[in-house]
């Protein structure tokens, strides 16, 4: 049974497993201003906000798109859908906007897109912030419309601000919340297991090794929509406090960081990664839209153990660790012994990833991220590229090369790292390296690149690495870059 909150009214209705918000909403509920457009998260007609307590109690929303969104993670949420938005005629100024501006024709990517508005209205409300180029892109790069344009529905998104703030007293109602004593016990048989502790949560892995896990449901939901798959059990991590926290810490080989719990999501680690790591955050935004971002999480993205995942190589590239938890208790290993095949990792039966190690910038280490796709936002890799280094009285040091869609998993390029360890970053080095790759790697050819292509891409990769180098030791980069175009 899912208990929330859908437009300020209580709400109460059973659902398989495999049910999305999206296929609650339009063919339980009968609630259907939400549309679907592609079912696998891309289009972002279906996106609706969902808000929960935040550290001072107020409600904080985000986006999400509903049709990759389970719909037991609900429970306790307040949902808020396009149906909702107006009281009578008085329109929110998310729609107010759309109206004036004209951004809207055949109206069906409409009902997301005014959600997205909304989220970002909520957020301008809550925290004021200047809306710059960048927010707007982010706000609304999960946004697909066909007919329109985008420059009407930027239009719209400035203009909010000047319409009357029609906006429902029930968005700052959040759905009734248990307390502790009179919390059920977690029942072990049921076909959505939502455990709050490690300590249920190993129960839970005790009792159904098998279950899946779901986390942001981003990449699993799509076996149902996709696939039409039916899932018997599923364990869901979000709601496991442990799994939610950031903690600074040092590890006994002296290396300090953060543990990250596997339920983070990509939103709430984006601050800590532009703080520390520029060119991992600039990757997230490549990664998927904001919809994607505010669902999926780190632990997600690592246990999927897709060779095409973007993090992985980077969390190689910096020397990440993983912590396991399972009915045997818990135990840590480095990433580089997770990944075992395609789709197969060091996992036991029973067990799931509790948190990822992020190690500190070590002094003078430099991170690089490279992403190659057939779009340049919101798609699949078809090569990334993932290089950690420092330079060391002209020579690099601690070099870490790790490479996505290269290989069965994600892995580094042990023999190109040799190549370039204790070299000073010129033209020799780097040829060998890039000549060792042919050791390293034997891709495979399909739909989003042939084995050639990934051959010849990752070695530009290098490449371009190299010319990097020299362009920030050099006092003329513009002759680094013109020898860039000319290769």
């Amino acid at each position: 049974m899912i208990d929330f909150m859908l437009n300020g009214q209580p709400c109460r209705s059973e659902a398989s497993p495999e049910t999305s918000v999206l296929e609650l909403l339009r063919e339980t509920l009968g609630v259907t201003g939400t549309k679907e457009g592609c079912a696998s998260g891309d289009c972002g007609a279906c996106t609706v906000a969902i808000g929960e307590p935040g550290p001072d109690g107020e409600l904080r929303y985000h986006s999400a798109n509903a049709c990759i969104t389970p719909a037991h993670q609900l429970n306790g949420r307040h949902l808020v859908t396009v149906d909702g938005l107006a009281q009578g005629d008085a329109l929110h100024p998310a729609q107010a906007a759309m109206v004036a501006c004209h951004g809207s024709q055949c109206g069906f990517c409409t009902p997301g897109i005014v959600m997205s508005l909304f989220t970002l209205h909520e957020q301008q409300r809550q925290a004021p912030a200047p809306l710059t180029p960048q927010r707007l892109e982010a706000a609304l790069g999960g946004n697909l419309c066909r007919c329109t344009g985008y420059r009407p529905i930027r239009d719209a998104a400035m203009n909010m601000e000047s319409h009357p703030e029609h906006r429902p007293l029930w968005l700052d109602a959040a759905a009734p919340r248990e307390s502790e004593s009179d919390k059920p016990r977690l029942d072990l048989d049921a076909a959505f297991l939502q455990p709050t502790t490690l300590a249920e949560l190993n129960e839970c892995l005790a009792q159904h090794p098998k279950a899946r896990l779901v986390a942001g449901g981003t990449d699993l939901w799509l076996e149902s929509t996709q696939r039409l798959a039916r899932f018997e059990r599923v364990i869901d991590v979000t709601r496991v406090a442990e799994l939610n926290d950031i903690d600074e810490t040092t590890l006994e080989d002296g290396r300090s960081g953060w543990w990250i719990g596997a339920a983070v999501s990509y939103s709430r680690l984006e601050p800590l990664l532009e703080t520390h790591y520029d060119a991992f955050a600039h990757l997230l935004h490549r990664l998927g839209s904001q919809q994607v971002r505010n669902r999926g999480t780190l632990g997600g993205n690592v246990a999927n153990a897709s060779p095409i995942g973007d993090t992985p190589p980077v969390l190689l590239a910096l020397g990440s660790r993983l912590r396991l938890v399972g009915p045997e208790g818990e135990r840590e290993l480095p990433l580089d012994e997770f990944f075992l095949d395609y789709k197969r990792t060091a996992l036991r039966e029973g067990e799931a990833i509790s948190a990822i190690f992020l190690p500190r910038p070590a002094e003078g280490q430099t991170l690089k991220v490279w992403k190659l796709s057939k779009r340049r936002e919101d798609d699949i890799s078809a090569v990334l590229g993932a290089f950690a280094w420092r330079l060391e009285n002209g020579v690099m040091r601690d070099v870490r090369l790790a490479f996505g869609g290269m290989a069965a998993i994600p892995k580094r390029a042990a023999h190109a790292e040799a190549a370039l360890e204790g070299q000073a970053p010129d033209a020799v080095a780097f040829r060998a390296a890039r000549e060792a790759l042919i050791e390293d790697f034997q891709p495979m050819s399909d739909v989003r690149g042939s084995a050639e292509y990934r051959r010849l891409s990752a070695a530009n990769l290098l490449e371009r690495l190299r010319l990097v180098i020299a362009q920030a030791e050099t006092d003329s980069p513009r002759e680094v870059m013109l020898h860039a175009y000319a290769h």
